[in-house]
């Protein structure tokens, strides 16, 4: 026997009715929940937004940093030779590239002879000095002598067993006696003179002082054409480091990234610095390194915005005044030792536990 169909052809239009008044009626029920827990949803999540954010300021406006040590000749001169390439890691004392040395060799090979000519001169004035007063000794006993005959002459003369002229011949011998030994100690005085003129220390010829400052300089000079690594680190810009190329004291030739100085100068608003403090401890994520989460601390706080040390620094003082947040350069030092390298100059976003 057949089953009954529960909607015979003659109840079709009331059985739809009533299927469209469930589907309606589930219809405003979905509704009136998504009207209800819709805001519930996202306020909960503004709360929670605002509560994990409490006590944290954040920037994406901050960059790796790194010391970088310019290296340049303290001498003039031709490259010889290069001894690195670029992205080499060298210790302080490693040799970087020599500058030709022949100048320099020259210059303490003259200086030798400087010497040399100088301690000759000065030997030549030394025995003239010795000479002088050997001659100044034997004035004295001339005078000494002169000085006995006269007395004798005197005292004949007194008794009247003298002549005149022989009274005056031992006077005058005393005179010139007296004479020679004053100009026996001029030359002599002159002599001493050469010999310490222009003398910072007593008993130096400035003469032989001067020739062996020269040389001294010179080997300075010598020890400078090689040029050797400040720091450790990495070397680059070893492009301009060619054989040939001309050396000038003072202009740097290349650079070496210091090991072990990297940190993160974070441009942070000024709106943000309320609470912050030195110490305060700080997360470090790098764009180049999708994942890698860094700590650190809060080093310290620059001492002015980066508009006031720019080349030209903004002139508030005018009718067409807008006010503009400023940035404040703050230094985050990086505690977690990183697994990838930390290049100078990449960006990074920075957070900063302001309530820690």
């Amino acid at each position: 026997m057949a089953e009954a169909d529960p909607f015979p052809p003659q109840n079709a239009p009331a059985a739809q009715a009533a299927k469209e008044h469930v589907g309606e009626t589930r219809s405003r029920r979905s509704r009136t929940i998504l009207m209800v827990l819709g805001p519930v949803v996202v306020v909960a999540g503004a709360l929670w937004y605002w509560f994990g954010n409490q006590g944290t300021v954040s920037t994406d406006n901050a960059y790796i940093k790194q010391d970088i040590v310019a290296v340049a000749g303290e001498v003039s001169g031709l490259i010889t030779k290069v001894n690195v390439r670029e992205n080499q890691h060298v210790k302080a004392g490693d040799v970087l590239f020599t500058i030709d040395p022949a100048t320099f060799d020259a210059t303490i090979r003259q200086a030798d002879a400087q010497i040399a000519t100088a301690q000759a001169k000065v030997t030549a004035l030394n025995a003239d000095v010795a000479a002088k007063a050997a001659a100044l000794a034997a004035a004295n006993d001339d005078l000494a002598l002169a000085q006995a005959n006269f007395s004798r002459e005197k005292a004949l003369m007194d008794k009247g067993f003298n002549t005149r002229a022989r009274m005056d011949a031992a006077e005058h011998a005393v005179a010139v006696a007296r004479d020679r030994i004053v100009s026996i100690r001029a030359e002599v005085a002159q002599a001493r003179s050469e010999l310490a003129t222009g003398a910072q220390v007593p008993g130096v010829n400035p003469a032989i002082a001067a020739a062996q400052a020269n040389r001294a300089k010179a080997t300075l000079d010598m020890e400078r054409t090689v040029v050797r690594a400040p720091a450790d680190g990495v070397v680059t810009q070893v492009t301009r480091l060619q054989v040939g190329q001309m050396v000038f004291p003072g202009v740097p030739m290349v650079s070496i990234v210091r090991d072990g100085s990297a940190r993160v100068d974070a441009n942070f608003k000024e709106t943000d610095l309320n609470h912050m403090r030195p110490g305060q401890p700080a997360e470090i994520e790098i764009d180049a390194y999708p994942g890698l989460k860094l700590k650190g601390h809060v080093e310290s706080i620059g001492a002015g915005t980066g508009s006031e040390f720019s080349v030209l620094p903004a002139q508030n003082a005018t009718g067409n005044w807008v006010k503009v947040i400023q940035r404040v350069p703050v230094r985050i030092a990086i505690d977690s030792k990183s697994e990838r390298p930390l290049i100078a100059g990449l960006s990074s976003d920075v957070t900063v536990h302001v309530g820690k």
